[in-house]
């Protein structure tokens, strides 16, 4: 009788481990889902920011660039000063690259290594 009821408990026993590891297969299957589906909306959202922001300084820079040839009465130096304003700016971006990354890690890692398990 003790053994038919060890044997009982043994076979609850594991099938109570199957469901717990079930359930936490689960579990991350969601969580990396999660973590997932938030990087893809956010990269879409920066992309479709981004394209529309590239446009309007496009539009905006040949306006200036139009502008500065009328101040300067030749249509070739207006264009090179926006030019060479856009080579300024990406050589400070180049050189403060390295500044990017800290606040990049933690933004990104609060939203892969948060705890919410109570949601």
């Amino acid at each position: 009788m003790a053994f038919e009821k060890f044997k009982e408990n043994v076979l609850d026993t594991e099938v109570n481990i199957h469901a717990y590891i079930k359930s936490n297969e689960d579990y991350f299957k969601l969580k990396i889902f999660k973590v997932l589906m938030l990087g893809v909306t956010y990269i879409t959202k920066v992309i479709v920011i981004g394209a529309l922001a590239c446009i309007m300084l496009l539009i905006l820079s040949f306006a200036v660039a139009f502008r500065l040839a009328q101040i300067l009465d030749d249509t070739f130096y207006g264009f090179l000063i926006v030019g060479l304003f856009y080579l300024l700016v990406i050589m400070v971006v180049y050189f403060l690259r390295d500044k990017f990354n800290g606040p990049l890690l933690r933004r990104f890692s609060n939203y892969y290594f948060t705890k919410d398990d109570a949601k």
